[in-house]
């Protein structure tokens, strides 16, 4: 079963740059107290850790050393977990087939596995305006879901649609000691990714020979009609004329 040889189309890689496109342009916008705009701050956007993430952030945000702070607010993301998706199961021998530019070689692949992709956003802000300003600016897009489409294999053209899900979104508030001490607001939005796993290409000549057999009852015990048809000369291509030749074999 596993000696097909080595393919990898990239799907989770291709799932997670997608996931992080969505949100790379976000900003925020800071005001003086007649409401005039004092500055546009782009919020960054990394691939890591939850507690990677903070302790980066607080790490630099309480060093005395570092010449530049780190841009806050900011957001973080990360794959947490991934499991079978049994309702989105097809036949298994559904088979998607594409031909060559030469039209001598057929290539198919059986269904793909479905799958769901867990992914985790984390946002840091140290004040609930710049917070509910990014949050503001994701939600009105999931309904609860947003659809992508992704090129999932050029080879046969198949486009793959990409529901993201978003599932639940908590926020949690807390001091570093004291309340004098840096305040720090992390959301977690929760965001389930629905992912099709495509196997192998196999390739697949033309068929040139096909053979049925006729039976006078269910159990195919007793043969009727053997019935043979092949094409002539059995070299030909699809571009070369040919013919064909029928053989009937009676009992």
């Amino acid at each position: 079963m596993l000696n097909t040889g080595k393919f990898y189309w990239g799907t989770i890689r291709k799932a997670i740059i997608a996931f992080g496109n969505l949100f790379k342009y976000i900003s925020i916008e800071k005001h003086d107290s007649d409401g005039n705009l004092l500055q546009t701050i782009k919020v960054p956007l990394s691939y890591a850790p939850k507690q990677k993430f903070l302790a980066k952030i607080l790490q630099q945000a309480n060093s005395t050393d570092a010449p530049i702070q780190i841009v806050i607010p900011a957001m973080a993301f990360e794959m947490v977990g991934i499991q079978y998706d049994p309702n989105r199961r097809i036949s298994l021998v559904q088979q998607n087939r594409s031909v060559t530019i030469d039209r001598n070689t057929l290539l198919t692949q059986y269904a793909p596995s479905p799958y769901n992709i867990e992914i985790a956003l984390y946002m840091y802000a140290k004040n609930q305006d710049d917070a509910l300003q990014i949050i503001e600016q994701i939600l009105p897009y999931f309904n609860p879901d947003y659809n992508l489409t992704l090129k999932a294999i050029p080879d046969l053209d198949i486009k793959n649609d990409l529901p993201i899900i978003l599932n639940s979104l908590t926020f949690d508030e807390q001091y570093e000691g004291d309340f004098d001490n840096r305040r720090s607001i992390v959301w977690t939005l929760n965001f389930t990714i629905k992912l099709n796993f495509f196997g192998p290409i196999n390739k697949v000549g033309p068929i040139k020979r096909v053979i049925a057999n006729m039976y006078s009852d269910a159990a195919m015990s007793n043969s009727l009609v053997n019935y043979s048809v092949e094409v002539n000369p059995f070299t030909a291509g699809p571009e070369d004329s040919y013919t064909f030749i029928e053989t009937f074999e009676e009992f």
